[in-house]
């Protein structure tokens, strides 16, 4: 993030002594991006952040992917990935199932009921939607509560674990890149601020609580990083002496935070307005929209719906979380479902659905979409819960099977 936050007493400058109420010093911790050319927060542990007792393996969940072959749109049931009697022996890190990737991202789905271990992605940043459910998300810079609609960012070899809170499974929606996760740059100043025509701001972040030191020793942090295993990935556990969750104080433009959907105020115009419109966020080789509730075009003649249209440079998988998805109506897409669609294929609106909204003035529907610029291959999550019927759907009775 661009806007710089500082928690708890920091000396008055950088890399100089800051000592504890005993005399002691703070062990100071720079954690920062692309070779500290870029932003970066400052990190005051009561102990040494480096130490380490024992490693062993952590074999990850299934990362094995599988192309889209024969070429075709695909409908994946994700709420059938997670039975009732499943998901409250399910940790968000452990239990994530791969939905689908590439080498630039990978996309996931668990529903929790229990606390995960400490956990750090070491291969980039991560965007989660909460699609339902509350918890509190534990970071080495503090706490966030999370809820219904929340996307938490969370940079590259952050330390963090999720604590679903009451009753109901916490349905989670993984986005984990190659690369960071930040807000569009058309959207920001060159130096950073969001700009008057961003449908975002500063005042919509909600960043950590000061952090909470925590006093435990041989404490295990469940590592996902670069290897040789499938999709170039493997797992660590490392064991530490002390709790991660030392931190007195720290500052800096670099921190997890949450955006929440509902404060995303939707662009609109006379007549259809192109995905680009509907951006949040993007990553190296894909971008994150959303879609709102919202009003609609309000040209006389206008076609609320989308139009029929070719990905010719990238893959569309859209995630439905809310409200009624007009144009996909008579598909069988209902929430928890994601439409993947290839590029190479042409896609639009199910058959009648230009005609029924015809005058059409808001749009009662919630989606989070995910374009990427290399070709998706299915995960293990993804191909279990292929609805096998969703490329003929536009077909009707003239389907193939």
């Amino acid at each position: 993030m661009a806007h710089y936050l500082s928690v708890g007493p920091v000396p008055p400058k950088r890399h100089t002594q800051h000592r504890t109420p005993t005399g002691g010093l703070y062990y100071e911790e720079l954690m920062g991006e692309e070779g500290f050319s870029s932003d970066s927060s400052l990190l005051y542990h009561a102990h040494i952040p480096s130490a380490i007792l024992s490693a062993r393996n952590w074999e990850l969940p299934d990362q094995r992917t599988v192309a889209n072959h024969p070429l075709k749109p695909r409908h994946l049931r994700l709420h059938d990935l997670f039975p009732d009697q499943d998901w409250t022996t399910t940790d968000a890190v452990t239990g994530r199932r791969l939905v689908l990737g590439n080498a630039d991202v990978r996309l996931g789905y668990a529903a929790v009921g229990r606390p995960s271990p400490l956990y750090r992605n070491a291969t980039g940043d991560e965007c989660v939607h909460v699609e339902s459910g509350s918890g509190v998300v534990e970071t080495v810079f503090g706490h966030l509560s999370v809820g219904q609609g929340d996307y938490v960012v969370l940079p590259r070899a952050t330390t963090h674990r999720w604590v679903p809170g009451g009753d109901v499974p916490l349905r989670l929606y993984f986005i984990e890149a190659n690369s960071h996760i930040t807000p569009p740059r058309r959207f920001l100043s060159r130096y950073g601020q969001f700009l008057e025509h961003s449908p975002y701001c500063e005042r919509d972040l909600r960043v950590p609580t000061a952090p909470r030191v925590v006093d435990e020793q041989d404490v295990e942090v469940y590592i996902k990083h670069r290897g040789h295993g499938a999709g170039g990935l493997a797992g660590t556990v490392h064991v530490l002496p002390r709790h991660p969750f030392d931190v007195v104080a720290w500052d800096g433009c670099l921190y997890p935070y949450v955006f929440n959907i509902s404060d995303y105020e939707p662009i609109t115009g006379r007549i259809h307005q192109p995905p680009p419109a509907h951006q949040v966020f993007e990553g190296n080789n894909f971008v994150i929209c959303n879609f709102v509730p919202r009003k609609v075009d309000y040209h006389p003649l206008a076609v609320p719906v989308p139009y029929y249209h070719a990905n010719v440079d990238s893959d569309e998988v859209m995630f439905y979380v809310g409200g009624d998805y007009e144009a996909r109506k008579g598909s069988g897409i209902g929430q928890g479902s994601v439409s993947l669609h290839p590029g190479g294929h042409s896609h639009g609106p199910q058959p009648g659905a230009v005609e029924r909204n015809l005058g059409a003035e808001f749009f009662d529907e919630l989606a989070v979409m995910v374009d990427t610029f290399r070709p998706l291959e299915l995960g293990e999550g993804g191909q279990s819960v292929d609805d096998g019927t969703y490329a003929w759907s536009w077909a009707g009775q003239r389907a193939a099977s």
